[in-house]
């Protein structure tokens, strides 16, 4: 599984830490880790939460990833952002019994956590238990067991419902403020992340136009 880091600009001077605990976590699984930054408070592209949304989508609706791990400063806004598009389905994750739940229950790919709001001493220990529990077993096996049929009919009719409501992403991208597309695909190493993983050449054609590749 590919497994994108997103931070947006309150909470970038976590991201190093944040990146190490996922690593530490998920590699041994065998998982990759993707980090787009933000990478520092300094860093010349600023990600709003907005933009964490933006960009989430992009991924995982080209293939590029096929998690998101993000968050700001509460995690409502980047979650709010992220369930703005098509082919995401964002939790708020707090600890790791919301990471297990929402990964047993909801059957999602991405999850938005607060790194200020409760993060305290001993916040890097709690995100090695959320990373634990989000991917400790295949997600959408239900919980408890006894609900695993209602709860995978239910998250078929979340997806089905979603592709009526959403329109499709490459008109989304063209129809939005393009600056402000622009900005959310400019990270450091953004170009050299996506295109090397991107499944979608609608997508990926898209992007470089916003790009003006």
């Amino acid at each position: 599984m590919k497994i994108a880091l997103i931070n947006e600009n309150s909470q970038a001077a976590k991201n190093e830490m944040i990146c190490s605990a996922l690593k530490k976590v998920v590699e041994p699984m065998g998982h990759e880790v993707y980090n787009y930054g933000m990478y520092t408070a300094e860093d010349e592209c600023q990600l709003t939460y907005v933009q964490v949304g933006i960009l989430a989508a992009v991924l995982l609706n080209s293939g590029a990833a096929d998690y998101v791990i993000t968050g700001c400063g509460t995690g409502e806004g980047a979650m709010l952002a992220c369930n703005s598009f098509p082919g995401v389905i964002c939790g708020h994750v707090e600890d790791a019994l919301d990471a297990y739940t929402f990964a047993q229950i909801n059957d999602g790919n991405a999850i938005a956590i607060p790194f200020a709001k409760g993060f305290g001493w001993g916040g890097d220990l709690n995100l090695e238990y959320i990373f634990e529990k989000l991917y400790a077993e295949e997600s959408g096996q239900g919980y408890p067991k006894e609900r695993v049929v209602p709860e995978q009919r239910n998250k078929k009719i979340l997806d089905e419902v979603k592709t009526v409501t959403y329109r499709r992403l490459p008109e989304i991208l063209k129809d939005l403020d393009q600056e402000l597309v622009k900005g959310a695909l400019s990270g450091e190493k953004f170009s050299e992340y996506f295109f090397e993983n991107c499944k979608d050449e609608e997508i990926a054609s898209v992007v470089k136009e916003i790009l003006g590749l």
